[in-house]
């Protein structure tokens, strides 16, 4: 098949997964075509399976902020024409699906039809896509979708509460390529974020609001109380600065290592103990599923599909939303005793296995197939 990708090129959790979809497709034997405003971070390499098809604003003084929706769609027609793709896959309710759909209905005038999956992730439902500004827009774009998919039971639930859907959802996971997952290095780093007697908790995320980064804190400052720990914060966002604040207040700052946005995510999971996220939601968790992938137990909250991914009492423990002093009693359970420990590690990475991508890219291309013989012409019976 031919498929192109519709998808924000940046860290957030929708841009990976498609990004790791289309280069896991190209494997498979698939022509992928990535169109976005600039190169998709994971994207590092370019070959005759995939390519990247920049969709440039051009800029003028008439317009306030200029209209992407309108480029994006053009250049999916321009696409789609040139390279005659079969399927369209857009991810991220908005703007991808609405310029998914123009362009549907510009192609249909030259005579050509092509089908469209649209892949909810979260926000672009719960947050954005639900505001009233953007609701009609949103409701009208998934239900002209050919197929449409969420990445967690969840977060079907969300969009068929808040929005008036006509059309099935599908639920298909986030995944992780376990192939790719590195858990030995050969220079110690380890040493230079923590003592030899120290446990290792982490938090990786853009320290939004919607993270509770000063639950992260709070509950490290419990954790630390017990056991020698360190608490390595990684990502950027409008919660750093409070949380180093409050990180100083509580007299813990010489424990907590504020690393930023970091090209070695893989390096600090392979030396974590424990994984924090408290979220007050989340549609999926795939910062928690890449860190049970390095055999890394969580401490979560039950929110959105926390629940799908980390099994309480299995791959860790989930708590209710704000419920600091628990998180921090089920983190000293997992890391009190060294045997404990490896257990849990253990049962994490079992869990992940469930999401390994060779399980869910199947799914997706079943997805696609459905979507072209939908489209199919149908043929006239004869008489």
């Amino acid at each position: 098949m031919k498929i192109a990708i519709v998808c924000y090129p940046t860290f957030g959790g929708s841009g990976v997964v498609a990004t790791e979809l289309g280069i896991a497709l190209s494997k498979r034997g698939h022509e992928v075509h990535f169109i976005t405003y600039k190169q998709p971070v994971r994207l590092d390499l370019l070959n005759e399976k995939i390519f990247f098809h920049e969709v440039n604003v051009p800029e003028y003084p008439l317009f306030h902020f200029q209209p992407y929706e309108l480029a994006l769609s053009s250049k999916l027609v321009t696409i789609i024409k040139a390279y005659h793709i079969d399927v369209l896959h857009v991810h991220y309710a908005i703007p991808h699906a609405y310029a998914g759909y123009m362009a549907k209905k510009m192609l249909q005038q030259e005579g050509i039809t092509i089908p469209m999956v649209t892949t909810l992730h979260g926000t672009d439902i719960t947050l954005v896509g639900n505001h009233p500004f953007y609701k009609p827009a949103v409701t009208f774009s998934i239900n002209k979708s050919d197929v449409v998919t969420s990445v967690s039971q969840s977060l079907k639930e969300d969009t068929n509460r808040l929005f008036d859907i006509k059309r099935k959802i599908k639920v298909i996971p986030n995944f992780i390529d376990l192939s790719t997952v590195k858990d030995t290095f050969t220079d110690c780093q380890r040493g230079l974020m923590a003592h030899e007697d120290e446990r290792i908790v982490t938090h990786i995320s853009n320290m939004r609001e919607v993270k509770c980064i000063p639950d992260v804190i709070k509950t490290f400052y419990h954790i630390q109380k017990e056991i020698p720990s360190k608490l390595i914060m990684v990502g950027e966002g409008p919660e750093r600065a409070p949380a180093e604040a409050l990180a100083e207040e509580l007299g813990i700052a010489s424990k907590v290592i504020f690393l930023g946005n970091s090209n070695e995510i893989d390096k600090v999971l392979c030396f974590s103990d424990l994984f924090l996220l408290p979220s007050k939601a989340e549609s999926f968790g795939l910062a928690a599923l890449e860190a049970m992938s390095h055999g890394v137990p969580v401490i979560s909250s039950n929110a959105g599909g926390l629940s799908e991914v980390n099994t309480h009492g299995v791959s860790g423990f989930l708590s209710e939303v704000g419920a600091v002093e628990e998180m921090a009693k089920n983190a000293l359970v997992i890391l009190k005793s060294d045997a404990e420990l490896a257990q849990f590690k253990k049962q994490a990475r079992t869990q992940a296995q469930h999401f390994a991508i060779e399980n869910i890219v199947p799914m997706y291309e079943e997805v696609y197939e459905k979507a072209i013989r939908k489209n199919e012409p149908k043929k006239a019976s004869l008489s």
